[in-house]
């Protein structure tokens, strides 16, 4: 079956403007590529409910866990170099990994009882979700013990956000959390630099990503998006002072970057070459195919249920299909109904930021909107008819 381009663009551009001309979201960038080309893009709405500037297709935005892949790319750099392995204890490079804890519950007046895990926390752990870790707003127990401790949440980029304790003994499941910016430690331990300053090094000038970083500079600032949060009678606001810390104790690996949906995209281009961008090799093509492979063996990526609804929803990607985990991405083991074939890599940022890379039939697209709660009722369904006008 022949994809007729024009009316593939017409049918996602007509989407999208309802979707913003309804209110349903404030603003839309995506865009999809191939190999070597851009097959789609386009901007909707505006950057900020209220103020007349367009989203356009350079608008930055904050991509939050989108930021994940890069670390774990940057992580596997050092381990093809022999500054890092996935197996031995990650404690060798970080010794402060040492000090967590397993949760086991709360004493009567309220204080957390821990014990130390069964085995230590490796790199491969941390690339997989398997360490232990997780998030408070996808667990109860985690926001009782941050309250009982006093420990400020992950977006304060403070390093007693990282003080939080494991919820199972490392490599029994899979669960998401902080384990990334663990692993942007260990990349800064191996490298001696900040993580910052390896990735624009090693990864970000080599696939010409000027708009993306930790910190914002003036020429990006001035392409900025807000987030915006949907209250509960559905009305979006603009979050006009939300921002990720400038001045951070440490630059967040899980979620800390902002970017553009172009800039994005040549990762994602880079992925499909299998680690070679312009005739530069960022990653060997084994180091690909090994993100691209299941991690997590017999574990399974599961639901997430919300323990702090002004930031998250329920989230799970294709409910009741299989999911593995492999480094940097979720991976479908089944063809998923939006057309895209088993085999495929996708994830998300918080504040709904989607992409998904299918290596079988080459092509990569990324969504951006800058919405609280995650998994977002509107903009949510928006990328899944992104995906599927993609393939249909």
């Amino acid at each position: 079956m022949t994809i007729d381009p024009a009316a593939r663009k017409q049918k996602i551009d007509e989407t999208f403007k309802r979707a913003v001309d309804n209110g349903d979201v404030p603003g839309i960038v995506a865009m999809a590529t191939g190999c070597d080309d851009i097959i789609y893009e386009g901007a909707f709405g505006k950057r900020v409910l209220g103020d007349p500037a367009p989203m356009t297709l350079d608008t930055v935005m904050w991509i939050a866990s989108m930021t994940k892949p890069l670390t774990t790319a940057a992580a596997l750099q050092l381990v093809e170099r022999g500054k890092l392995q996935l197996d031995t204890p990650a404690a060798r490079v970080i010794p402060e990994i040492a000090n967590a804890q397993v949760l086991e519950g709360f004493n009567a007046d309220g204080t957390p009882r821990t014990r130390p895990p069964a085995r230590q926390i490796t790199l491969r752990h941390l690339l997989t979700h398997t360490a232990g870790f997780g998030y408070d707003m996808w667990s109860a127990d985690l926001v009782r013990y941050q309250d009982a401790m006093g420990i400020p949440g992950i977006v304060s980029c403070r390093n007693s956000a990282l003080t939080t304790p494991l919820l199972f003994d490392p490599g029994e499941r899979w669960f998401y959390g902080i384990s990334i910016d663990w692993a942007g430690k260990m990349v800064e331990a191996a490298s001696g630099k900040q993580l910052g300053e390896y990735f624009h090094e090693n990864i970000l000038a080599p696939l010409g990503m000027t708009s993306t970083a930790f910190t914002i500079n003036g020429d990006m600032r001035a392409r900025l998006a807000k987030i915006h949060q949907r209250g509960g009678d559905g009305a979006l606001s603009p979050l006009m002072e939300f921002e990720v810390p400038q001045d951070p104790d440490f630059e967040m690996g899980g979620g800390g970057l902002y970017s553009t949906a172009g800039d994005f995209l040549k990762f994602c281009r880079m992925i499909l070459n299998q680690g070679s961008h312009g005739g530069l090799r960022l990653l060997e093509s084994e180091t690909v195919a090994l993100m691209s492979t299941n991690n997590i063996g017999g574990n399974r990526v599961c639901g997430l249920k919300t323990a702090i609804p002004s930031l998250t929803n329920d989230a799970e990607f294709f409910p009741g299909l299989p999911k593995t985990w492999g480094f940097g991405f979720q991976i479908n083991e089944e063809p998923l109904p939006t057309g895209r074939p088993a085999g495929g890599l996708m994830w998300a940022g918080l504040a709904n930021t989607y992409f998904w890379i299918d290596p079988q039939s080459a092509v990569s697209g990324v969504y951006l909107t800058q919405i609280l709660p995650f998994a977002d009722k509107k903009s949510a369904p928006l990328y899944i008819e992104f995906e599927t006008a993609f393939y249909s």
